[in-house]
């Protein structure tokens, strides 16, 4: 294929790609939040070894480059399964682990910052450990969680663009093949920065606003 110019037609193959840098994501931010729920719970277990083995899943995950969890997930699994896993299974399992990492610490602070006497009160009641977390706990944590999460799903949708590196086709790996063909880089990927800005912007303004209302109601 000779080189050619950038096109509306190459616009549109960008924001079809987008589809993908969105699917990623979501998986990421849905499978992160529940396997982080269930780390979160052993983090702040009353057993020593639940919470020294959800510490030390949450330290080699966040002490490692995203990249390089990319990397190691796909030879990793390459030659641990009989057949190869498309990339966007790989990208999805990464992406999904990386993410959870951060649940973990998002809601382990927000669950250490309500007061000890909320444990209290619930204990005074009769009610056990799961229910205090469940019926007390929880609804007021969440409030506190809900902008670092918001943020979070803003990490990673940029995140995502390193899976283009195992040759996941996403935003940015769509504006390497786009910028191949027609040798205009500066144009490819402003237009593809501006589409991420666009994914990215609200949802930061969002979570500003939502940090911003929760320390309006914060008790003095």
């Amino acid at each position: 294929m000779g080189i050619r110019t950038f096109t509306v037609d190459d616009v549109v193959t960008l924001l079809d790609a987008t589809r993908w840098t969105l699917i990623l994501a979501a998986i990421a931010f849905a499978g992160g939040g529940v396997i982080g729920s269930l780390v979160t719970l052993a983090r702040v277990s009353r057993v020593p070894a639940l919470r020294w083995l959800a510490g030390g899943y949450v330290e080699v995950l966040q002490g490692t480059p995203l990249l390089m969890q990319f990397f190691l997930w796909f030879f990793l699994l390459t030659l641990l399964l009989p057949v190869q896993l498309p990339a966007t299974a790989v990208a999805a399992i990464a992406l999904t682990l990386h993410a959870s990492a951060f649940v973990v610490e998002i809601w382990r602070g927000s669950i250490e910052a309500i007061p000890r006497t909320q444990w209290e009160a619930a204990a005074s009641l009769g009610m056990t450990r799961f229910q205090q977390l469940r019926y007390v706990i929880v609804p007021q944590a969440w409030r506190i969680a809900m902008a670092p999460t918001v943020g979070l799903l803003v990490v990673l949708i940029k995140g995502t663009s390193l899976a283009a590196l195992i040759g996941f086709v996403e935003l940015t790996r769509a504006g390497q093949l786009v910028s191949g063909v027609t040798f205009q880089p500066l144009t490819t990927f402003g237009t593809a920065a501006l589409i991420y800005l666009a994914l990215c912007l609200p949802l930061s303004i969002l979570s500003r606003r939502l940090e911003g209302r929760m320390h309006v109601h914060r008790p003095a």
